[in-house]
């Protein structure tokens, strides 16, 4: 049974108030965590809440549009499944091609995501090329040098990795 508020004021120091759960055993106290110790760290560790907020800030948000070539590692796409159009292509045929679209988007000829769902060979054009939030380590490395170094709402000049050629918006 739940206690009736009392007329009490509460001060700092006063224990919270215990109130009886039916649904718990009688012989086992479940801890409160109001009254555990949290875990023991040494001095200048960070704490849980500093890593999260380190992580955050070390988190980008981008989109791409990748144009894949003979050297791509995986010479398929949604829009060519067999690969013939890619490995016809040379990576210089690749990057003329990318050029061309940044130069339209930066115009303002066409926005971004629609050159990304029209002319990208990763299956992210389905979403305008929004690849979502992502940290350092979960990308190939030039991609995620370059995204990084990028502000947001600035798109990057031609990135090269082992996957083609991107051009790359930082979202956030």
């Amino acid at each position: 049974m739940i206690e009736p508020p009392s007329d009490k004021p509460i001060s700092p120091s006063s224990p919270p108030s215990k109130l009886h759960n039916p649904a718990a055993p009688p012989d086992r106290k479940r801890p409160n965590s109001a009254t555990s110790n949290p875990p023991s760290r040494t001095a200048g560790d960070p704490s849980p809440a500093t890593k999260r907020s380190k992580k955050a800030r070390e988190a980008v948000r981008a989109s791409h549009l990748l144009i894949k070539h003979e050297g791509s590692r995986r010479k398929a796409s949604w829009k060519d499944p067999d690969g013939h159009r890619i490995s016809a292509t040379t990576r210089n045929a690749a990057a003329d091609r990318l050029r061309s679209l940044r130069e339209e988007i930066v115009s303002g000829e066409v926005r971004f995501a629609d050159a990304a769902t029209q002319h990208s060979d990763c299956s992210s054009a389905k979403r305008g090329g929004d690849l979502g939030r992502f940290g350092r380590g979960q990308m190939q490395k030039p991609f995620e040098e370059a995204t990084f170094a990028l502000e947001v709402g600035e798109i990057s000049d031609i990135v090269d990795t082992d996957s083609g050629v991107h051009i790359i918006l930082r979202t956030g």
